[in-house]
């Protein structure tokens, strides 16, 4: 990306920040979806070195090695590393790494390594998220206090963005499918590694990109989720419902919690931003769950420009049943041998908070991948201006669909040399995108009846 892209992105960021309530792209500048834009909105073509290819429409049919109804398996076991990235070489690659991985390369030593695969533009959706990307291209525009969005539906509004704002509401709405279900453990190792996994059940009823539905029809909700603890049993049977709404502003998520002791659902009126995620060992804040969600209203948005950085992706061999948890899991930081980066195009979205507004979180850096709008890496700084946590989100395509969405998700804190994991499936079986939830079930009187039986 040269310094003349760089300075024009500066340019369309600093532009966008005087007026929140964006414009929506014309007609011409929509139809580039079709031409040198990918439906999503990522450059067609590859980098000039050929480092990037060109996207060629993703990896939109399953690997003949793929079996339906099983885990998705690696279509690429015959890759080799390029290369490894190491604390004694990073300054070779200082351009193309993120601050939060030059400071994990530097803080863990020989002990932390980045293989560096070749890259592979695996992210594809259905065909109907391509059209309702090119018709949020034309339509979508966001409120005027930035806190929502209207006239969108079914995946990311803005394609082309011209705005901080723009590309984080583009992660927040993209598209996972429109329901799935599965089991998965996360853990808050000790620095000494060892580790409790709590196994969760997840259901998602994603309301937003109901094939038909309208912004009328899902009630300013983007989702509903339930969970479930599985394991340990000194949590087992504890439950969370989440209404995900689209402007959390004028109508706040709506929570509810049952512990299993207290056999009562109980509303949980703090489930958002710097509040702890329930289980983390303070870890990690409510807005760090899927990278980031919520409320955009505490931070003032900047759109950087575009980097090439060497980010996790097609992450399968941390998705395989082979890699339990106790293969993936060690002190301080998971195997990075199980890791894969990749040299992709990401946006850069710097949020800085916003005066008179409390978060442990004064500033964060967002790299969003171009072809998915799925945040890849996120930098947390403290309020002396210190890098204090460093995120990441391992991807990889699921084949039902197709999708492309985290596989493993993690967040690791500099200050305690400890970290957040989320995504240890240990076998549990593969995701289920078609188990045929209805709304109904994701009522409190629902999971209140079905926490009792």
């Amino acid at each position: 990306m040269g310094k003349q892209t760089l300075a024009l992105m500066a340019v369309l960021s600093l532009a966008g920040m005087g007026s929140i309530a964006q414009a929506k792209v014309s007609d011409a500048e929509a139809a580039r979806l079709d031409q040198d834009l990918t439906p999503v909105g990522a450059e067609r073509a590859g980098n000039p070195s050929g480092t990037i290819p060109a996207w060629d429409g993703g990896l939109s049919t399953p690997p003949a090695s793929y079996q339906k109804g099983k885990i998705e398996t690696d279509p690429f076991t015959d890759d080799k590393p390029l290369f490894v990235i190491t604390a004694r070489n990073a300054d070779l690659y200082k351009d193309k790494l993120t601050a939060g991985h030059r400071k994990l390369l530097e803080q863990y030593g020989s002990d932390y390594v980045m293989p560096i695969y070749r890259t592979r533009r695996t992210a594809a959706y259905p065909e109907r998220i391509y059209d309702r990307l090119r018709d949020n291209a034309v339509s979508a525009t966001l409120l005027d206090n930035g806190n929502g969005v209207r006239d969108t539906i079914a995946t990311s509004p803005f394609p082309i963005p011209k705005s901080g704002l723009e590309a984080i509401w583009n992660h927040i709405l993209r598209y996972r499918g429109e329901e799935v279900s599965y089991r998965s453990a996360f853990a808050t190792p000790t620095v000494d590694g060892s580790f409790t996994p709590v196994l969760t059940e997840y259901d998602y009823f994603f309301a937003y990109s109901e094939p038909g539905a309208t912004l009328a029809d899902i009630d300013n909700k983007i989702f509903y989720l339930k969970t479930r603890i599985m394991a340990p049993s000194s949590l087992a049977g504890t439950l969370n419902l989440v209404h995900e709404t689209l402007d959390q502003v004028r109508s706040p998520r709506l929570a509810w919690r049952y512990e299993s002791g207290e056999r009562r659902l109980r509303r949980s009126p703090n489930l958002a931003y710097t509040t702890d995620l329930p289980n983390s060992s303070s870890l990690r804040s409510v807005d760090q769950k899927d990278m980031y969600n919520g409320a955009p209203n505490q931070y003032d948005w900047v759109l950087k420009g575009k980097r090439e950085i060497y980010v996790p992706y097609n992450a399968y061999r941390l998705h395989q049943p082979s890699a339990t948890a106790d293969k993936i899991v060690q002190a301080r930081h998971i195997n990075q041998e199980l890791t894969r980066y990749e040299l992709h195009r990401v946006w850069v979205v710097e949020a800085t908070l916003r005066t008179g507004i409390e978060h442990i979180y004064h500033r964060r850096v967002f790299y969003i991948d171009e072809d998915s709008w799925q945040i890849l890496v996120s930098e947390e700084y403290d309020e002396d201006g210190n890098l204090w946590r460093v995120s990441e989100a391992h991807n990889i395509s699921y084949y039902t669909v197709p999708v492309f969405w985290t596989t493993l998700e993690l967040t690791y804190d500099l200050k305690s040399d400890r970290y957040y994991v989320d995504g240890l499936d240990d076998g549990q079986g593969p995701y289920d995108f078609h188990p045929g939830f209805r709304g109904n079930e994701f009522t409190a009187s629902a999971v209140r009846r079905s926490a009792r039986r």
